[in-house]
């Protein structure tokens, strides 16, 4: 992976990657573990523990974090659609890949791409949650960004010994 993101352009950017990911599901591993591969190659990370300070707002730093990062790694677990924020993300990175341009590698974390494409398995419960608290314009949004970003082409993950 670290291959794709060193070959990628150059540009003015502020940073190489924009990791995206249910921090409750991912952080103290696989994000974890990526995060620390990727500065030990220098590229430079967005990760949003280490690059925001305590009591910014976190919206606006995310989105203009994403929009100044060449490559977005959304990292879906059967948590991230529980959470308004990475869908809030994922939404936003699909706006910079369509009209930017930016480059989009989804990982697949135990969870298949079908599921993030269509929002079943871990992903459809989590919608009709969301049916209760945002308009339909912001869950419809949201259910794109899931297909677009699951008909990309990916790292397929699986919780065993060669995932």
């Amino acid at each position: 992976m670290a291959e794709l993101i060193e070959s990628s352009s150059s540009g003015s950017f502020n940073f190489d990657v924009f990791l995206s990911f249910r921090g409750e599901d991912t952080r103290k591993n696989f994000t974890g573990f990526l995060y620390k591969a990727l500065k030990n190659r220098a590229i430079n990370v967005f990760i949003d523990n280490e690059d925001l300070c305590t009591g910014e707002a976190i919206s606006p730093k995310l989105l203009k974090a994403i929009q100044g990062s060449k490559i977005s790694i959304p990292v879906f677990s059967k948590g991230y659609a529980t959470s308004k924020w990475c869908l809030l993300e994922l939404s936003h990175i699909v706006r910079c890949h369509k009209a930017e341009g930016q480059r989009v590698i989804p990982i697949f974390l135990d969870v298949e791409p079908t599921d993030v494409q269509n929002q079943t398995g871990s992903f459809a419960g989590p919608f009709e949650e969301h049916k209760k608290n945002f308009e339909p314009d912001t869950i419809n949004s949201w259910r794109e960004a899931l297909r677009v970003v699951g008909n990309l082409k990916g790292l397929v993950l699986k919780d065993d010994a060669n995932g």
